[in-house]
């Protein structure tokens, strides 16, 4: 008898809690309910804050170096920071660093860095003179990167660039070259254009990254014949 009770009591519970998920809590109200009325959408409320981007060159290099939602605090390794002068006569882009790079703590190191300093030397330029960053600041686990990434970063290099206010643009290697200034093939990629940035535009051209040239030596002459184009524009 007390199993049956218990279940009678058990199967009332589900009924009066079917008939509160339903609205219905109490047996009489003072004022009728259309119980049939559609329910109203409650407002939307943005709760997410426009970010502001920064608007001079140190408060970006601070932005980039410790803004938490940047995409290399999921990476291991230490940021390399861009280095070099504003308004400089040449800005350098690469992709990211190699595993070398994150080794040594700068860009461009090892033989890929030797040969990238010859490639300056004969335009007539150091390291001291030019701007040096890369679209990411640390190294993808397999130097693999998301496309979201790769947008955010774009998106990021202009406002550096806009910032750094160069007076020519250099981009190394395939990845910044989509990224950055992908051609619509009116134009060969490694012809001098204009690079679109958030305040206005600089002369830009691209050529291969070093560690191409490296593991592709008749590739060293169609770069050649890129900088070429930038030994009269890079000097003072």
């Amino acid at each position: 008898m007390r199993g049956l009770l218990q279940d009678d009591a058990a199967t009332a519970d589900a009924y009066l809690a079917w008939w509160q998920l339903a609205g219905v809590d109490s047996a009489i109200g003072e004022s009728p309910v259309n119980w049939l009325r559609p329910v109203a959408a409650r407002p939307v409320t943005m709760t997410a804050a426009v970010v502001e981007k920064p608007q001079t060159l140190e408060s970006f290099l601070a932005w980039l170096a410790h803004d938490p939602a940047q995409p290399e605090r999921r990476w291991a390794g230490t940021p390399i920071a861009p280095t070099g002068p504003a308004q400089a006569t040449l800005m350098v882009v690469t992709d990211l660093p190699d595993p070398a790079d994150m080794s040594e703590g700068r860009l461009l190191a090892d033989r890929a860095g030797l040969l990238f300093d010859a490639m300056l030397r004969a335009i007539g330029l150091d390291r001291d003179a030019i701007h040096l960053a890369s679209l990411f600041t640390a190294r993808p686990p397999g130097g693999m990167v998301e496309a979201s990434d790769l947008a955010h970063a774009a998106d990021r290099m202009r406002t550096h660039v806009a910032l750094a206010q160069p007076r020519r643009l250099l981009l190394l290697g395939d990845r910044t070259i989509r990224a950055l200034m992908p051609t619509d093939g009116a134009s060969p990629a490694n012809s001098l254009r204009q690079f679109n940035h958030d305040g206005g535009i600089v002369p830009a051209i691209a050529t291969f990254h070093p560690r191409l040239l490296l593991t592709q030596p008749a590739a060293k002459a169609e770069c050649w014949r890129t900088l070429q184009s930038l030994i009269e524009e890079t000097r003072p």
